[in-house]
């Protein structure tokens, strides 16, 4: 895989909502979590098992692969039969579709730099085709105006909309530990219309440092996110409430405090996470102080308190049947589901306020239901 620009796709969510972020986070030191390098693994597995499944020789990357897993076997396998299915689709429509794997592309011509790399590229005569995988599953990944995925088709119509006509773009996200296949479809027009309305101008920004700092939830990845002070402008505006018990407060205040309650909540674990780590740096904060937390006792040697325990005539083990999440790690979710759908169950979740964009249908309540009853009277 390649390495991204400056203005990159993956991270063009936050530099288009708030440009300055971009300049402003090359004073901050670049790290890559454990997510990210699973990720990266996710990724060369997917990319051998689709060459593979389309007879391109590929070289088998899992021995050197430090999170592969059972479970990554599965997304691979399953992303790879997902593109063949579309290619097949496709097929009936176009006799001669090009299909491209990782694919470097140049969207330089909106964004200074831009370059970056598609996972999967589908062309067909009439609409192109952009796959995105995502392995991760904290963060559910909507295609809904994806500007990744928007700014990837770009960078693919620059190199195939002279030789195929293209009249629609369909950008898909393929995120299997989320159970999530979403596809966003606009036409070629809507899409050169962003690019030139809001990409070029917002990018131009971004790359010279300009514009106004806003906050939302791109502020999740932003390597500045503990130390903005628009951040924290925009998290203390609640005070305005002067913390009143709720009922005191109006429905219409309730409302904006809950628009706002994630991020505040998100911002004040970020700070404590940020002053936690510069103590240990030694950071003295005034008012505070570094001390050990509670612990709780550990063995340091299980095998060996294992074999006293037996020689004494006891039992050292515990007895009892793994978790769905580990079970189903063991045994693989093929194998899962063909010996123990019939015996497992899902309870209703515990009510949740959410807002009204998440797909999650409402919820029925006995004043829901005593509504309906009342309508059938």
């Amino acid at each position: 895989m390649g390495k991204h620009s400056l203005l990159s796709p993956s991270s063009s969510h936050r530099w288009l909502n708030c440009p300055p972020s971009l300049r402003l986070s090359q004073q901050y030191e670049d790290t890559t979590s454990d997510y990210a390098l699973e990720g990266t693994d996710a990724h060369s597995l997917c990319e051998y098992k689709l060459k593979s499944a389309l007879g391109i020789k590929a070289k088998d990357p899992t021995a050197n692969l430090t999170y592969y897993d059972e479970e990554m076997e599965e997304c691979a396998t399953g992303y790879a039969t997902y593109v063949l299915e579309l290619l097949e689709n496709v097929k009936k429509k176009c006799s001669d579709p090009l299909i491209l794997i990782e694919q470097r592309i140049d969207y330089s011509k909106y964004a200074e730099g831009g370059i970056g790399t598609v996972d999967c590229v589908i062309v067909s005569d009439d609409t192109l085709h952009i796959i995105d995988y995502k392995h991760g599953q904290g963060l559910f990944v909507e295609s809904y105006e994806n500007s990744q995925l928007k700014i990837y088709a770009l960078g693919a119509l620059e190199l195939f909309d002279g030789i195929y006509d293209v009249n629609t773009i369909s950008m898909i996200v393929y995120q299997p530990r989320r159970e999530n296949i979403s596809t966003f479809t606009l036409s070629k027009e809507e899409l050169y219309k962003w690019a030139n309305d809001v990409l070029k101008p917002t990018a131009k920004l971004a790359y010279n440092g300009e514009g106004k700092y806003k906050c939302g939830d791109w502020c999740v990845f932003c390597k500045v996110k503990n130390e903005c002070r628009a951040r924290a402008e925009y998290n203390m505006e609640l005070a305005k409430y002067e913390f009143k018990l709720p009922p005191l407060l109006e429905d219409e205040d309730v409302e904006e405090i809950l628009s706002k309650l994630d991020d505040l909540i998100s911002w004040a674990s970020d700070i404590k996470g940020y002053a936690l780590h510069a103590a240990l740096s030694g950071k003295q904060w005034r008012g505070f102080k570094l001390v050990e937390g509670r612990s709780n006792r550990k063995y340091i040697d299980e095998d060996a308190v294992a074999k006293i325990v037996k020689s004494s005539g006891y039992d050292p083990y515990e007895h009892r049947v793994k978790g769905i999440t580990a079970m189903e790690k063991t045994l693989g979710k093929s194998k899962f589901s063909e010996l123990l759908s019939e015996l497992v169950e899902k309870p209703i979740g515990k009510p949740t306020l959410v807002p009204e964009s998440d797909k999650r249908p409402v919820m029925n309540t006995a004043i829901n239901d005593f509504k309906e009853e009342k309508l059938c009277l």
